[in-house]
């Protein structure tokens, strides 16, 4: 391997990507530098590198986003060059300038480059001029909501309205009809000047049954541009990326598809040569499923992508060590009749959310961990998660990627389908789960890729529910933990001894649903019986395994769960199950959180919405959508709260008047009431006959002084 002129190499980033950039870096001998706010002290990234600067405090702005912090963290490890990652200043020119004045080398393009594709608007205009083609739209810097509005249909509906500095498709909004311009532009720009310091907004018409694929390119400072193949990210969700996959299964099934490939890739290379670019990059272009041989161009990200693994597992390339090697001036060695794609792979990406509750962000601590079941050298886990770290809403929710080779399409997602059966992390609630069913979607396998499906496929999607399996597995591990069967003293333990019949062991379990279970275990010789709700009697025993896995034989079937739980709380403590990638938290009550939650139940009637609206997770309020004393229909947006980079609104449950109590930059907890609506209350004949004959009730009376 070539010596590059860097000895050391600082990581300005964090995560799995600053955990796999540090993994080349060794394989290279070249020492490497972390960085990490108060939050990421002891995270995976700061352990893994050589040394570690602290920047900041845990909030982005004050620590991975802060120029400053990051020179000043070069010059005190003596970093002669930063590598990015991708995300936080991975594409911020400011940062190349900074870094080029103080003399470090910047792993990455050309300020030229980052300056030109940074702005999509210049960018497609800049594009167009080299005959790579673009999507239809308006895209004019400093256009006012006014003449983006009066643009729209020339554009045509539906379409997109974009920000221009965007990225990863935050900020991208699909609107059907000119009626809901005005309000959906009001959001955008929010968004924009909230993620990217810049609210310029673009129109782009909305490629119907579109194809989202992208080319990777290398270039080095001497002429040579290659590209490697490309990749399919048409599974989104919110413009997000879920799965990705290389080489495309649209241009695989094509009679032309090598010609096609040729046609792409050299478009995405002129893209590349239009700004003298070096490194690597991708050149993002969408395809109609309905007229495949056309592509037209959508932006430029100057900067490794979080799918690069499935490029490097066809061809055979580690990117980051050509990002290291190109920044060091070598040479490209590598020419395009070099490149070729051997088999297929596929990329999912585990994030901390909650898919059957609207994918909402999920935070906590990571009790029980195993990414891999074995050293299968066809999968690959690109991964920041360690036991006892604490996952919070402070960044982006994705945790870890999980990429499988297989020799054809099948191959590789029968095995990513296994390695995330595998896959078990308790503390945190994943996607684990849902990306299983997604890959095992008909349309999936099959290659009827587009990337609404995710949105058309969810509704129709059956998630694994609480059965009484899990119920007894959770009270045997909760009785294991707390009374061993087998003491030598019964009068000291709470097993149920007695003289005559043992009394049952009964253990009250929170629901993930809210609902509340008994179970009782009654020691029977070295196993137990068990019941749900006074429901079957089940023969039960609990065997012990390794790693923090059980095996619950029930009724003379073994079932296997990965556990973890932390230390009793007051009045509840959490356990977690888990098993084939799905996995759960159950609530342990004591008797005075039992009758608190059966007390709350009886105060509501059965079916009734609740007149208080609540954060559904730790965040910031970003806007307020009513004043107090308001009068809201059920259903009226009433404010909006961001976690982990993404925005969600918060509804009115019922028709009455608001009364707030949070504002716009308020940092909320999880379940925090922000707003409480106060019901009328349906007039009554007494009222409405007082009403009519001009008399007041005393009531009135008060109201009126």
């Amino acid at each position: 391997m070539t010596i590059t002129p860097f000895d050391t190499v600082l990581v300005a980033n964090r995560g799995e990507i600053a955990c796999r950039v540090i993994r080349t870096l060794k394989a290279m001998g070249i020492r490497s530098v972390a960085v990490y706010s108060d939050a990421d002290a002891g995270a995976r990234h700061v352990r893994e590198a050589d040394a570690a600067v602290r920047i900041g405090t845990a909030a982005a702005a004050d620590s991975y986003l802060r120029i400053d912090a990051i020179i000043d963290a070069c010059l005190q490890s003596g970093a002669q060059a930063v590598h990015p990652g991708y995300g936080f200043l991975a594409e911020n020119v400011e940062f190349a300038k900074a870094l080029d004045a103080a003399g470090i080398a910047f792993i990455g393009p050309g300020i030229d480059a980052i300056e030109i594709m940074g702005d999509k608007i210049r960018s497609k205009n800049h594009v167009m001029s080299y005959g790579v083609p673009c999507v239809p739209g308006i895209a004019e810097p400093g256009l006012s909501d006014k003449a983006l509005i009066e643009a729209a249909p020339g554009v045509g509906f539906p379409l997109l309205i974009k920000p221009s500095a965007g990225g990863g498709g935050k900020g991208m909004h699909i609107v059907e009809r000119l009626e809901d311009m005005a309000a959906t532009l009001l959001t955008a720009r929010r968004v924009a000047a909230s993620a990217f310091g810049d609210d310029t907004l673009f129109l782009e018409r909305l490629i119907q049954s579109p194809r989202h694929i992208e080319v990777q390119v290398l270039a080095d400072d001497h002429g040579n541009v290659i590209h490697l193949g490309e990749r399919e990210c048409s599974l989104q969700r919110r413009h997000q990326k879920v799965i990705e996959e290389a080489p495309s299964p649209l241009l695989e099934s094509l009679a032309n598809g090598a010609e096609v490939r040729a046609r792409i890739g050299e478009a995405a290379c002129n893209a590349a040569r239009s700004v003298k670019y070096s490194g690597a990059g991708t050149v993002e272009f969408l395809v109609s499923d309905q007229d495949p041989e056309h592509f037209f161009f959508m932006e430029m990200n100057t900067r490794l992508q979080v799918e690069h693994p499935v490029t490097e597992m066809v061809t055979g390339v580690d990117l980051v060590e050509w990002q290291v090697r190109i920044a060091a001036r070598e040479v490209l060695t590598v020419a395009q009749s070099d490149v070729v794609l051997d088999g297929h792979a596929v990329e999912a990406r585990v994030y901390a959310e909650v898919p059957e509750r609207g994918f909402m962000p999920s935070i906590g601590e990571i009790l029980t961990l195993r990414e891999r079941a074995s050293n299968d050298p066809h999968v690959r886990v690109d991964s920041a998660m360690l036991p006892g770290l604490s996952v919070t809403g402070d960044y982006d929710p994705m945790l870890a990627k999980v990429i499988a080779w297989g020799s054809d399409r099948k191959a590789a997602l029968d095995t990513l389908d296994h390695a995330l059966g595998n896959y078990t992390l308790l503390g945190v609630h994943t996607n684990v789960e849902y990306l299983r069913l997604l890959i095992n979607d008909d349309d999936v396998r099959a290659g009827r890729l587009d990337t609404g499906l995710i949105e058309r496929k969810l509704p129709g999607l059956t998630f694994r529910q609480v059965t009484d399996v899990e119920l007894i597995a959770a009270a045997m591990l909760n009785r294991s933990e707390l009374a061993p069967v087998g003491a030598a003293v019964p009068w000291n333990t709470a097993d149920g001894w007695r003289v005559g019949a043992p009394a049952p062991w009964k253990t009250t379990i929170g629901r993930p649903d809210g609902g509340l279970a008994t179970v009782g275990l009654t020691v029977n010789g070295t196993g137990f019986t068990a019941r749900v709700d006074n429901g079957v009697v089940h023969a039960a025993e609990m065997r012990p395994g390794s790693a923090g896995h059980a095996g619950l034989v029930l009724d003379g079937v073994e079932h296997h769960f990965a556990h973890g739980s932390p230390s009793p709380g007051r009045g509840t403590h959490e356990l977690w199950l888990g098993s084939e990638g799905w996995s759960c938290r159950l609530e342990i009550l004591d008797r005075e959180a039992r009758l608190q939650r059966i007390l709350a139940g009886i105060q509501r009637e059965e079916g009734a919405a609740d007149p208080e609206v609540r954060s559904p997770m730790p965040g910031t309020v970003v806007s307020v959508s009513v004043h107090n004393g308001d009068h809201v229909e059920a259903g009226d947006v009433l404010l909006a709260v961001e976690a982990m980079k993404m925005e969600h609104q918060l509804l009115a449950s019922v028709s009455g008047t608001v009364h707030l109590s949070s504002k716009t930059g308020d940092l909320v907890k999880a379940d925090q009431v922000l707003a409480t609506i106060h019901v009328a209350a349906e007039p009554t004949q007494e009222s409405t006959l007082e009403a009519s004959t001009g008399e007041t009730t005393e009531d009135q009376k008060d109201e009126e002084v």
